[in-house]
């Protein structure tokens, strides 16, 4: 058997098993901050593809690029994306309505309470004007404008190629002092006494000897799972969409600034328009709809020209119950699956890369940093889960067996409790730093239909005269900037434009 002898200097041996968009963003991260303190080795196989469908973002990752000094209009000219402000809903509520989730606050909040209750106090004064005309970020995407504003007024995220940016990643992590090295992994070789992950053995028996690996692998979860076993909680009963289809077509128009997410009667299909193309694919539930019709019903929605051939997935949400265990970090899809409704996919790469860097070990594996990696990460995503739950299980929906279904399972106490409190109060508590704020809780409840019975009392403080002005001065502000925006797309043109953008 031939042996890759990794290193001889005593530089602690990181092995990244797989690349793609999680492999290459935790190297890209771990390199740019560790340097040559560490010895950094990134495994992966041209043979073996990706999901490569986790192509629109969150507004953490805005600060995860800066974190690696990553220009912005460099990386989106190199990964041919857009700006993004929210999320288009299109008929989860009921059948023809629709409401935008945005990125941005909605109104002013007053410490002891948020607008909503100065806003609900108004519909009792007259002022009947929509949430939404309170909401820059809303108002913005919209319209169909976008541009960068002082003190970072307007928050967004991208819609981009995640292939192109694993690219990008992939040079600037090389550039760091990664090694990458080309195979396919035949089997993992553990330590007989200590039951940790020893080596990776490549087909052609090369013999790649770490001290703490990370298993990028996705589905396959070749390390996590197939070799430490570490166990997976299925969440299908929560979430019971389990198949996507995805495909690539050509833009027929200029990208606006969001991603349309729009439900049909057994799941939902998403859109999301990047510089070159338009990235398309339908998620549903294999119980209430078969691969067949859910390929043609995307076929016969889709604009432009196909540029890729579908691409069908099979998943289960859930979470890995160990997604650090013994010498081995799962990141990405190989430490549990959440549908991307909410995008977010590479952001849960991020924040798992970032706890592994918090949490890098000196030398032996604390057994302390594992528990509370574990805990941090199955916290997130329980969290996470609620709020993808919310968006099936608050609907007006009875059209179909699949909503029939949604509108009457059981959800966990937590979603529960959150559920009830704003229906009885119009409250709202962000906890344990959890992803999703308050306003993005409000928006999606109150956009599925959840309206509070009461509001909190303070709202009643501003005399009739007060609360006409406060209201009126946010909606008036709100206008005149949107007014004052560019074109999404002009924007694009001026400050990062792909040169393939730039041809067509």
């Amino acid at each position: 058997m031939k042996k890759d002898t990794m290193t001889k200097t005593g530089k602690q041996r990181i092995v990244i098993a797989g690349g793609g968009t999680a492999g290459w963003m935790t190297a890209a991260l771990l390199a740019d901050t560790m340097g040559h303190v560490i010895d950094l080795t990134l495994v992966e196989s041209d043979a073996i593809g990706t999901i490569g469908v986790g192509e629109s973002t969150i507004p953490p990752m805005v600060l995860f690029n800066r974190l690696l000094d990553i220009p912005e209009a460099d990386f989106m000219r190199a990964s041919q994306a857009t700006f993004k402000l929210g999320i288009m809903f299109e008929n989860w509520k009921d059948v023809g309505e629709k409401y935008f989730h945005s990125f941005g606050t909605v109104g002013k909040d007053h410490w002891s309470a948020g607008f909503q209750h100065f806003w609900m106090h108004g519909l009792t004064k007259g002022h009947d004007q929509p949430f939404e005309e309170y909401c820059l970020e809303l108002k913005a995407a919209l319209a169909g404008k976008f541009a960068h504003l002082p003190d970072e007024r307007l928050n967004y995220a991208y819609q981009l190629d995640s292939a192109l940016y694993a690219k990008y990643l992939r040079k600037k992590a090389e550039a760091a002092g990664t090694t990458r090295i080309e195979g396919r992994i035949g089997r993992v070789e553990l330590d007989s006494e200590s039951g940790d992950i020893a080596a990776l053995i490549l087909d052609g028996d090369r013999r790649i000897e770490g001290d703490l690996f990370v298993d990028c692998t996705g589905f396959r979860a070749l390390l996590i799972e197939g070799a430490l076993h570490a166990g997976f909680d299925d969440w299908t009963h929560y979430l019971p969409c389990d198949s996507a289809i995805a495909i690539q077509t050509s833009s027929v128009r200029a990208p606006v600034p969001y991603t349309r997410a729009i439900a049909h009667d057994a799941g939902w299909q998403w859109r999301i328009p990047l510089q070159h193309r338009q990235g398309n694919g339908i998620v549903y539930c294999s119980r209430y709809l078969d691969k067949d019709t859910a390929l043609e019903r995307l076929l016969g929605s889709i604009e432009g020209d196909k540029l890729t051939e579908p691409n069908v997935i099979r998943y289960t949400t859930g979470v890995r119950r160990h997604q650090w265990l013994r010498n081995c970090v799962a990141i990405g899809l190989s430490g549990g699956f959440m549908e991307p409704l909410e995008s977010t996919s590479i952001h849960l790469i991020q924040r798992a890369a970032l706890k592994l860097m918090r949490m890098l070990p000196a030398g032996k594996v604390s057994p302390r940093d594992v528990a509370e990696f574990n805990e941090q990460q199955f916290t997130e995503m329980e969290q996470i889960r609620d709020f993808l739950i919310l968006h099936y299980k608050a609907t007006e929906r009875r059209d179909s067996a699949f909503w029939r279904h949604c509108a009457t399972m059981d959800i966990p106490d937590s979603l529960a409790q959150k559920i009830e409190l704003f229906r009885e109060t119009g409250r709202v508590f962000r906890k344990n730093d959890e992803l999703f704020a308050e306003t993005s809780w409000l928006q999606v409840m109150m956009g599925q239909g959840i309206v509070p019975q009461t509001y909190h009392p303070v709202a009643a403080k501003l005399r009739d005269e007060e609360l006409e002005r406060f209201l009126r001065s946010i909606r008036e502000g709100v206008a005149k900037t949107v007014a004052g925006l560019p074109d999404h797309q002009s924007y694009i043109q001026r400050y990062c434009a792909a040169a393939e953008a730039q041809a067509a």
